[in-house]
């Protein structure tokens, strides 16, 4: 049976193409191409593009107008009266030009269909981006002091996003009342909105908000804050199909968390902490009406800018609480009781001041990438709270005491004092670093000084050579045992005494015997080891370590918590102090004898959370370096020394007790330091000179560090350390 289509749908035989109409084309030597197979035939032409065309549609639609064909033909006589007719017949003037109702009526319909198909048709091509935009995911870090107040931030956003569950819902609802009560029951957008801002963009060449809070998070998250009907449309169509896939507390989740709220400052977490200085779980009712203003523009609504927007965020945050009654998400009661404008804070706590708390930043940073284990891709991303072990009174009283003397040298000596470098660092027994100075400004100079291994440590070595005696004994012969020293073993105090080895005389590699020397050229004949580290002798010292063995120093150098890379070469002059420890490194020595002899690793976190979340942080443990006698007899030692030095500052410490401690000067006059230890915490102070322009090479104090009697490590120290402990 032949189909028969209806005349709508019959193909227009002026439209058919037959092989015989197809011209020849002509070869080259223009005759008729004579296309032939090799058995002579003809070959058949490949039929034209429209030939394929229209016998692919006739396919296709060959059923549907089986189907369709009945209807079609009833529908025909109605087409044809609505199909319009110009001028209009029976109507006269400008009546001739004016569709009729029915006509009007089909337009209408055939508009509302075809705009229809063409949003399904929108919606079914949109797809949900899988990536988000990277600012939007980006957070910044925030270090905490060590007692648990805002240090500093890092990153280029302020952001710390915060599940849902740990938002108050007096909070969400603030938020939800003044940007979208309806959030929980509409379909992602609202159509009103968009309407009105529509007619703005269009009717007044520019844009308008309107959006609902789906629309608003598609665009933090999605898009970018470019302002155009086309990326309006775009918005609205992700909205529509996030509303189908995400659940509503999610996306007020991620709107919570990624909107801007002035100050820097993104997210709600964020907010609380700028404007009020609290967690967002801290804020009531009153206050998160205001931050609920800021969605509408910061700078118009933080009243700290100017009085104008002062009014507007008070009448803004009444008008919230009042709509969170409306809404019958607050009591009337509880709105009665907020009667007064919850004041913001003047400035973002949080803001970074750029100077000393880089340096602790930066040490901060170093250790909880190794010690969590995080890379620097996943730490630059941010969303890590790190609470540090600083202690910011600490830390303000080094910084002022070195402040002063680099300023004091600067005004005594500023041609030599321009070069001249001040590392400082406290260190517990326990490990904790509390405070480091470790420069002028990070801004100016990113060289930490606190933690630079420039310099020798000259005689402020001394007392773990003396350790290394106490804890391994002496050999004189190279067979025999090891013999046991104590503080009262007796050494040659006095100057240039020659050093020597089982074998004999210490011979360098000019030929030479090596003798030690004191300072000044000073001698004390036969002197107490205790005595002698109380009275700085070094002779007694340089002869110890050749007995005990200057590998056996070493280890317990390391052991105390020298980096082996600091450790000088295995001559004498170890034993003087050739090696290079940090201030940070130094008063973790110390304060392994403060330890009773069990050395912790210096730490600068006690605990790191990413979004609220605790992560596993490598937390050092305590190692012995050497028996609790031999630390408590080097200690005793250096409170004799601090006693003999500094007879007027005794006691110092707040419990009656005395410090204990030595200054550290060098041979060639590069470095001077003073490290002690009170109640438990070590400090190191070392002034230097190095012109960072020229070289790294040490260079002579010149003064700078002042003099035996007026020591300017050991001022800084004593003024970093009032009241001691």
């Amino acid at each position: 049976m032949q189909l028969k289509l209806p005349a709508a749908f019959r193909a227009d035989e002026t439209m058919q193409l037959r092989v015989s109409d197809i011209p020849q084309v002509p070869d080259a030597s223009g005759s008729a191409e004579k296309s032939r197979t090799s058995g002579n035939r003809r070959k058949a032409p490949r039929p034209s593009v429209f030939a394929r065309i229209s016998t692919v549609l006739r396919a296709w639609l060959a059923p549907l107008a089986a189907i369709l064909g009945p209807y079609v033909t009833r529908v025909t006589p109605y087409v044809r009266r609505l199909r319009p007719q110009y001028p209009r017949p029976g109507r006269s003037g400008w009546r001739r030009w004016i569709p009729s109702w029915r006509q009007s009526l089909g337009g209408f319909f055939a508009s509302l269909g075809l705009s229809t198909f063409l949003l399904v048709v929108a919606y079914a091509a949109t797809d949900v981006p899988q990536n988000l935009n990277s600012y939007a995911t980006q957070q910044d870090n925030v270090f905490f002091w060590s007692d648990g107040t805002p240090m500093a931030r890092t990153g280029w956003v302020q952001r710390q996003a915060m599940p849902l569950k740990d938002i108050p819902e007096d909070v969400r609802w603030a938020v939800l009342a003044a940007e979208n009560a309806s959030f929980y029951s509409d379909p992602g957008i609202s159509v009103k909105g968009i309407g009105r801002a529509l007619f703005r963009t269009v009717g007044q060449g520019d844009t308008q908000g309107g959006s609902t809070i789906t629309p608003q998070y598609v665009k933090n998250v999605y898009l970018n804050q470019e302002q155009t009907l086309g990326r309006k449309f775009t918005e609205a169509m992700i909205s529509l199909k996030l509303d189908d896939q995400m659940s509503k507390d999610d996306i007020l989740e991620g709107y919570l968390n990624t909107s801007w709220f002035g100050r820097g400052t993104y997210g709600i977490q964020r907010a609380a902490q700028a404007y009020y200085g609290k967690d967002v779980g801290e804020l009531n009712a009153s206050e998160a009406a205001f931050l609920a203003s800021l969605l509408r523009g910061a700078g118009l609504y933080d009243p700290t800018l100017s009085g104008a927007n002062r009014a507007r965020a008070v009448e803004r945050w009444g008008w919230t609480l009042d709509r969170m009654v409306k809404i019958h998400k607050l009591s009337k009661a509880e709105r009665a009781t907020y009667t007064k404008f919850p004041e913001p804070l003047k400035s973002n706590p949080l803001y970074d001041t750029g100077e000393q708390s880089d340096y602790l930043v930066e040490l901060a940073t170093q250790y909880a990438k190794k010690s969590a284990g995080i890379s620097d891709k996943d730490f630059d991303l941010g969303g890590y709270q790190v609470y540090t072990t600083f202690d910011k009174k600490r830390e303000d009283k080094l910084t002022k005491a070195v402040t002063a003397a680099r300023k004091k040298a600067l005004e005594d000596d500023p041609k030599n004092a321009k070069a001249a470098h001040f590392g400082a660092a406290s260190v517990t027994s326990d490990g904790r670093i509390l405070a480091v100075y470790g420069g002028p400004d990070h801004r100016t100079q990113g060289y930490n000084e606190s933690n630079a291994t420039t310099v020798p440590a000259g005689s402020a070595f001394l007392p773990f050579v003396y350790a290394a005696g106490l804890e391994k004994g002496i050999h004189k012969t190279r067979d025999g045992d090891a013999a046991t020293v104590t503080g009262d073993s007796l050494y040659d105090g006095n100057d240039k005494v020659l050093l020597t080895t089982p074998e004999g005389y210490y011979w360098d590699r000019s030929g030479k015997r090596v003798a030690a020397e004191n300072d000044g050229g000073r001698s004390y004949g036969q002197i107490s080891l205790h005595r002698a580290l109380a009275l700085s002798v070094n002779t007694p010292f340089m002869q110890l370590g050749m007995d005990t063995g200057l590998d056996t120093v070493r280890r317990t150098a390391e052991a105390s918590g020298f980096l082996p890379s600091s450790i000088g070469a295995l001559v004498p002059a170890l034993s003087l102090g050739s090696s290079t420890p940090s201030a940070i490194r130094m008063a973790s020595g110390y304060s392994t004898f403060a330890a009773d002899g069990r050395h912790t690793e210096p730490y600068s976190v006690l605990r790191i959370t990413r979004n609220g979340s605790d992560m596993p942080l490598d937390t050092p443990k305590p190692k012995r370096a050497m028996r609790t006698a031999v630390a408590e007899e080097v200690t005793s030692a250096l409170t004799d020394s601090f006693r003999t030095a500094h007879p007027s500052d005794v006691p110092l410490s707040s419990d009656g007790s005395a410090p204990a401690g030595k200054a550290g000067t060098t041979a060639k006059d590069t470095a001077a330091w003073y490290v002690g230890t009170a109640k438990k915490v070590s400090t190191a102070v070392v002034v230097y000179r190095i012109d960072l322009t020229k070289s790294l090479e040490p260079l002579p104090l010149a003064g700078i560090a002042g003099t035996t009697g007026d020591s300017v490590p050991y001022g800084i120290w004593s003024s970093a350390m009032r009241p001691l402990g």
